[in-house]
């Protein structure tokens, strides 16, 4: 029986787990090459998952087992899929092709003012404390103003408002670039709002998460007793919603605690939607109404503005894509044209389900799309027409394409690790792709000695 070759791209959760998966539930030799765009792994879990949640990120260690240890697993970094190889050439080459590109883009409010400099995606935000290496260093000044605001009561908006809090000593634990430390350092907001839509309810992030926050030495976390007299529909939520029920019980007590008069302060505002950013040219301010009550408006005077409402899929060239949605169109995993399935390719993760859940719902999604591509594989009697390895490498190598692969990868890995010790700290992200190449590049010329 001939080997099953497949190309995953992303090298996130959903396609790590992808590529683990076929190789596990496969009967038949499977090879599995893992595209990314970026030259490092892991996607979300390196530039998503807080820096200050060590053990979340610490699956990268079983991530990395799958590149280390699995043979015919291989790591293509730095290649940009419809720049460097286009979505046909995948076709051609593979067997199947697994697009598990997560959801790179954000949504908006669709408000006055949501152009003012000072209003931005919490994607960015987070990109940018993360060392992204397409977020420019100095996109985010914390100095001059003293309030900012998070607009959405996901984990992702309650990541960003701790963060904005965190003392110094506590970043450094962290493997933020050292200029972002500096930034947070600096900076002079006291005071983070976050502001949810709805009642206190239908927060969507979890207890764990909040308590968290509850347990930040330097911050107050104020919410007003009055926001947790809830109406009849946040009652029969919490009455069919065991986690909401103990997240509210969770409001109470941080309500009961009341304000301990610590430096900085995290206020929650429920029941209120923005409906227009306010200042001339950069935002000075939020008009917020009344979500249960139109007739009540109030402008909230604000330094920076954060949206945090959900992410989006990114369509590519060659891919259906459900522009409503912000996800590619599936059925069972495998894409659709209309009614149509298009042939050996398929979708995982955010970009087929949306962007809802943590890391762990990724294997089971992963899982799923795995089964398909494995019956398609068996209902054609498990033969291949792929080219081989060699063959998609010397294409990219005509195309002065820099690849890099699991051995370069380790090699930044190593240089991140040097960085951080000669400072005193574990590790220091290389924030910039060019230092990234450089570090594989005097690995390799190393080696090579």
């Amino acid at each position: 029986m001939s080997v099953t070759r497949v190309a995953v791209i992303g090298s996130g959760p959903s396609g790590a787990y992808t590529a683990q998966l076929l190789t596990e539930e496969s009967e038949s030799p499977v090879e599995v090459d893992v595209f990314d765009r970026l030259a490092t792994p892991f996607g979300l879990v390196r530039y998503g998952v807080a820096p200050d949640h060590p053990r979340v990120k610490s699956i990268t260690t079983s991530f990395a087992e799958v590149f280390d240890e699995t043979p015919g697993v291989r790591f293509l970094g730095n290649v940009e899929i419809g720049r460097d190889l286009s979505i046909a050439e995948l076709r051609e080459h593979y067997d199947a092709v697994v697009f598990a590109h997560g959801a790179p883009l954000d949504r908006r409010l669709g408000i006055d003012g949501e152009d003012l400099d000072g209003v931005d995606a919490v994607r960015q935000f987070v990109s940018w404390y993360q060392g992204h290496p397409d977020q420019a260093a100095d996109a985010f000044v914390l100095q001059g103003g003293t309030r900012a605001v998070v607009i959405g009561v996901g984990n992702v908006a309650l990541d960003a408002a701790r963060m904005l809090v965190r003392e110094v000593e506590d970043l450094r634990k962290t493997d933020i670039p050292e200029h972002i430390v500096e930034a947070f350092a600096a900076s002079t907001i006291d005071e983070v709002v976050v502001i949810g839509r709805r009642g206190p309810a239908f927060a969507k992030f979890t207890n764990k998460e909040f308590i968290e926050l509850l347990e930040v030495d330097s911050t107050d976390v104020v919410i007003d007793a009055a926001d947790l007299e809830l109406d009849e529909v946040q009652q029969a939520h919490l009455a069919s919603d065991p986690a909401a029920k103990r997240l509210v019980a969770t409001f109470q007590k941080a309500a009961d605690r009341g304000v301990l008069g610590r430096r900085k302060t995290i206020r929650f505002v429920f029941d209120r939607t923005p409906v227009e950013f306010l200042g001339d040219g950069t935002v000075t301010g939020i008009r917020l109404r009344a979500t249960s009550d139109p007739s009540v408006v109030e402008d909230l005077p604000v330094d920076l503005a954060l949206r945090s409402v959900g992410y989006l899929g990114k369509p590519l060239e060659g891919l259906p894509f459900d522009e409503r949605a912000g996800v590619v169109p599936s059925r069972d995993s495998r894409v659709i044209d209309g009614d149509d399935v298009v042939e050996g390719v398929y979708v995982a993760g955010w970009i087929k389900r949306g962007p809802n859940g943590v890391v762990g719902t990724n294997r089971k999604c992963a899982l799923e799309t795995v089964e398909s591509v494995l019956a398609d594989v068996a209902a054609r009697g498990g033969a291949s027409t792929a080219s081989s390895a060699e063959t998609v490498d010397a294409l990219l190598r005509g195309r002065d394409v820099r690849v890099v692969d699991w051995s370069d990868w380790r090699a930044i890995e190593a240089a991140e690790i040097a960085a951080g010790e000669a400072v005193g700290r574990e590790r220091i992200k290389l924030h910039i792709r060019a230092e990234q190449l450089r570090a594989a590049e005097l690995a390799g010329a190393t080696a090579g000695v």
